[in-house]
């Protein structure tokens, strides 16, 4: 693993003095748009160095506390690109130290102690591993929080995670001062070997990002009923919607009816905290919705990011879905960020794929990103 990145064209020094103002942002902070939380963040501790699972707790703690939109996932694979979760990594060359291997600069101007020298002696604050996190990951998140306004700002197509990555590894003036919030070779000072250099830590923490994470589903469902299979004929959104309003197709409503059996009436406190099936979803115009074949089911209240129960509810409705879609004609489930169909693999071992928003819904975002509901679409040909 590497102890440090020397982007071309980009001294420590001057990385230090475009990062330094990133500090004072916390203006900004409202602007910032919901990510996943550590609460949907399952990490693989038997992919993890020894160190990183002994400081999974203290990591978790402080970006719940501090940073939320940070995916626990994610800074665990920055720090093992940065330093392979040795705490005494030290970088001659770009001169940064530690975990996540901050330069002096940045780190006094986060609030860490004075290097006694360069490099740090052996002990020096930068090396303490849980002193260290102390200090990177709200700096971590300043740099996430103006990436993710600029970005929202100027409709830039860059998810703000890779932007953090790029400030992290090429300095945030690279995010503002480039067309994507990526850097091609030849804008925003960065030249072909610097752009390399972004593009491969980009992929290469994408890469552990993916071998760390373990977001399947962690429920049990051998509780729950097996659902009645639906075999009845009929087209069209010909059937009340249990809700109140609008219409549902046949399949639709057997689906619903039958999720109603396994885990309660909608309501406050159960399983299902609300409902919804029909919606003109004037926004999106192929949606399921208005067609009557698609419901989403709410564990929790909308606009938020479920944990505990709430959460282990979605899990629990997303995955008799899933065992039961040939039963109940799914077509295809939205939950967690993820999207899964009986033709859609599990990505590296997850649920799923990743959700995308089809360029229409705010990924990031509760309700956009699908993590404050299960949505539901049964099959057309069935309805």
């Amino acid at each position: 693993m590497s102890t440090g990145r020397t982007v071309t064209g980009l001294t420590a020094a001057a990385a230090a003095v475009m990062l330094a103002p990133l500090l004072l942002i916390g203006a900004l902070t409202a602007t910032v748009i919901p990510a996943l939380s550590t609460a949907t963040a399952r990490i693989d501790t038997s992919t993890l160095p020894p160190l990183a699972t002994q400081l999974l707790p203290e990591l978790t703690k402080l970006i719940d506390r501090d940073c939320p939109e940070l995916p626990l996932p994610w800074a665990v694979a920055i720090a093992d690109v940065e330093s392979g979760w040795y705490p005494a990594a030290y970088n001659p060359t770009g001169r940064a130290a530690g975990l996540f291997q901050l330069t002096e600069p940045t780190w006094n101007g986060a609030g860490g102690a004075p290097w006694p020298a360069t490099p740090p002696p052996t002990g020096a604050e930068v090396f303490q591993p849980d002193r260290h996190l102390q200090i990177a990951i709200p700096w971590i998140c300043s740099n996430l929080r103006l990436v993710t306004a600029h970005i929202a700002a100027t409709g830039k197509p860059t998810d703000p995670l890779d932007a953090l990555l790029v400030c992290h590894v090429a300095g945030c003036g690279r995010v503002l001062d480039s067309r994507s919030g990526i850097p091609a070779a030849g804008e925003a000072g960065c030249g072909t070997a610097c752009a390399a250099t972004v593009q491969r830590y980009i992929a290469d923490v994408h890469a552990i990002t993916e071998r760390i994470s373990r977001p399947t589903a962690p429920v049990t469902i051998t509780d729950l009923p097996d659902p009645a299979p639906f075999s009845a004929s009929g087209r069209g959104c010909t059937q009340p919607d249990p809700n109140g309003r609008g219409c549902v197709t046949p399949t639709m409503r057997h689906a619903y009816d039958e999720i109603v059996a396994a885990f309660g009436a909608p309501g406050p406190g159960r399983a299902i905290r609300a409902a919804g099936c029909w919606d003109p979803h004037a926004w999106n115009p192929t949606s399921d919705h208005p067609k009557g074949n698609a419901c989403d089911l709410f564990p929790t209240r909308a606009g938020t990011f479920p944990t505990g129960s709430d959460l282990a509810d979605g899990w629990r409705i997303a995955t008799w879905l899933r065992a039961h879609a040939a039963a109940l004609h799914v077509k295809y489930l939205i939950w967690q960020g993820r999207f899964w169909s009986l033709t859609t693999r599990d990505v590296a071992g997850s649920w799923g794929e990743p959700y995308d928003g089809g360029g229409i819904y705010n990924v990031r975002d509760a309700t956009g990103g699908h993590f404050d509901h299960v949505h539901v679409s049964v099959d057309a040909q069935h309805a």
